[in-house]
């Protein structure tokens, strides 16, 4: 870069690398007040400017990191690199619980208790999505590549973040059979995460595609995340008014995106407009023993899944009243 800019440039200049740490929907409370700022120069002058121009952001004694471009461009990527293979740990390990029949929440308190280890991002669901983990992810491993090094933990962490995103699926066609063809469903949350509108690698998209595919229509409701789907998708789906009009003639309910507003629904509202009582939840948001008394049969991420209480059938063999409707 720095020879680039030398052919054309006619005054002296110096070439710093000064990666951001935002989170979306976060931004600017993150730049006004950094938790650390990094900044990549070995030019003295440079480095003079850069922590003069941070250092009223950082009163309260937060670091500021001055190191060479190289580095700093690589903390960048490390960095979010990192959280995604916690994310993506802890996704192996919820699809471990469920077939061994441990309950990943009670693994996570756990985990996270130990102060080496810390309790953030240690939230398992349907994969990582937006621009930053993705792009990193990619961009470390490909710097790997050039310099013909083999980073086999980021080639896991992309291989198991592509098959979580659609691993709801699976679990449809467990319930539904293999055929999900004329099956409708409600989709709550399309954009990657909560507080924003961003969809760049969403969850919610591969989901969609995979559903369509599958011959079966969605009918998706995301408080701020539409406008953007519609650009994307066009008319391939509905799109709801709010979260409950989502719900009409809907033979199941999906999860992707855990906005607050999806937290404390109303259970009997949503039973009045479903065709069938069941909640595919790709972000854990209720407790088991709550919805246990809902009589939705529920499937989550590394949790038991709670099937609705059994009623007799009439030759006598117990079925619940879910497996009773399809039947």
């Amino acid at each position: 870069m720095r020879q680039a800019i030398a052919q054309n440039a006619t005054v002296s200049f110096d070439v710093v690398s000064n990666p951001e740490f935002l989170r979306e929907g976060m931004a600017v409370d993150d730049f006004m007040k950094p938790d650390r700022v990094v900044i990549g120069t070995t030019a003295k002058r440079a480095q003079v400017l850069m922590r003069a121009l941070y250092e009223p952001f950082v009163r309260q004694g937060n670091p500021i990191y001055m190191m060479d471009e190289r580095s700093a461009e690589l903390t960048k990527y490390a960095a979010n690199s990192y959280l995604a293979t916690r994310i993506t740990f802890m996704n192996e390990i919820a699809n471990l619980c469920e077939l061994v029949g441990a309950d990943i929440d009670m693994v996570r308190a756990g985990m996270g208790s130990d102060s080496r280890i810390g309790k953030r991002f240690l939230f398992p669901g349907v994969g990582y999505g937006g621009s930053c983990f993705p792009k990193d992810v990619s961009a470390l491993f490909k710097i790997a590549e050039a310099h013909h090094y083999d980073f086999e933990i980021l080639r896991s962490v992309l291989h198991v973040n592509d098959r979580q995103r659609i691993s709801l699926v699976p679990k449809l066609k467990n319930y539904f059979g293999d055929d999900l063809s004329g099956k409708h469903f409600a989709l709550w949350g399309l954009s990657f995460k909560p507080n924003t509108d961003d969809i760049r690698e969403a969850p919610a998209l591969y989901i969609i595609r995979q559903l369509l595919d599958a011959g079966a229509t969605i009918t998706a409701y995301d408080p701020e995340g539409m406008e953007n789907t519609h650009r994307e998708l066009g008319d391939a789906i509905r799109y709801a008014s709010d979260q409950y009009a989502a719900l009409h003639n809907a033979d199941a309910l999906l999860i992707a995106t855990e906005w607050q507003a999806f937290r404390t629904p109303d259970f009997d509202k949503m039973a009045s407009f479903m065709r069938h009582k069941a909640i595919f939840d790709g972000r854990n948001l209720y407790n088991l023993d709550i919805i246990q008394e809902t009589g939705f049969y529920y499937n989550s991420i590394g949790r038991c899944v709670v099937v609705p209480t059994t009623k007799p059938s009439k030759n006598g063999a117990s079925k619940s009243t879910e497996e009773a409707k399809l039947a």
